[in-house]
């Protein structure tokens, strides 16, 4: 660089025209603060079960604080009532964390999602963003409960950008390749959110939201769409994927909660 450049240089810094890279959002640590305790685990509980609980994935909070959002294929096609078996959402951190028994209310199976609704105080809320207006390249978070009880309730951040906003469905070269869940999500056809964060089994149901402002533009979820998208593949990509959040807010309106 010439040495007459050098003070144009320093003006445009100090103006903020020229910026120096920033590889995590100076809001980020703020926003994770904030969302931390609407974030749940989601399992059931037994008391006479050994381990009492069981952990099978992450949800979120919303509305007014007593509803929870998850995946659906998260919670047990059967519950053992008989022996008092409850669906039950965990929250807090470690030793600290509380059981909250649950009572699935709505459900979306298209889009595999389920709302659950919580017994007890209610818990901090998540807001419902614009998932319309999400473009490729963006950065967002998600957190949420990755391998689960195995490195204990400590909810976990992973971020990373908005890799493709892709179809649930790719159609197959030929008929006889289709699978039934092909065919299923054929009929109702809608996109997903491919991400470049990797998302663990523990993760199944946690928020993918705004660094800056934590609204949810999201739910993470890649075992029921790679059931539909990568039907083709001998084994797993390990690419995640999240469902937009447009199909959240309207179940929560479908069940006569505002998000």
């Amino acid at each position: 660089m010439k040495k007459g450049i050098w003070p144009l240089f320093g003006q445009l810094l100090v103006l903020g025209l020229i910026l120096p890279c920033v590889t995590v959002s100076a809001d980020l640590p703020g926003v994770i603060n904030q969302v931390r305790p609407s974030i749940v685990a989601v399992g059931t509980v037994q008391p006479t079960r050994t381990p009492r609980s069981v952990f099978l994935g992450t949800g979120f909070i919303v509305g007014a604080g007593l509803h929870a959002v998850t995946n659906m294929h998260v919670i047990p096609e059967k519950i053992d009532f008989a022996r008092k078996e409850s669906i039950a959402v965990f929250s807090g951190r470690g030793k600290n964390a509380k059981v909250y028994l649950a009572e699935l209310v709505a459900r979306d199976d298209d889009h595999d999602l389920a709302l659950l609704e919580i017994q007890g105080q209610p818990l901090p809320a998540l807001k419902i963003g614009n998932s319309n207006r999400v473009r490729e390249g963006e950065e967002y978070a998600f957190t949420g409960f990755p391998i689960g009880m195995i490195l204990g309730l400590y909810p976990v951040t992973h971020r990373g950008i908005v890799s493709a906003v892709t179809p649930i469905v790719i159609p197959a070269t030929s008929a006889d390749r289709l699978s039934a869940s092909q065919i299923r999500r054929m009929r109702n056809p809608y996109t997903v959110f491919q991400l470049d964060a990797t998302a663990y089994p523990g993760n199944s149901g946690s928020p993918l939201y705004e660094t800056d402002t934590g609204r949810v533009i999201g739910v993470i979820n890649s075992v029921f769409v790679k059931q539909t998208k990568e039907t083709v593949l001998s084994a797993p990509s390990g690419i995640s994927y999240a469902i937009p959040a447009q199909y959240v807010g309207a179940l929560l309106r479908k069940a006569g909660i505002a998000d």
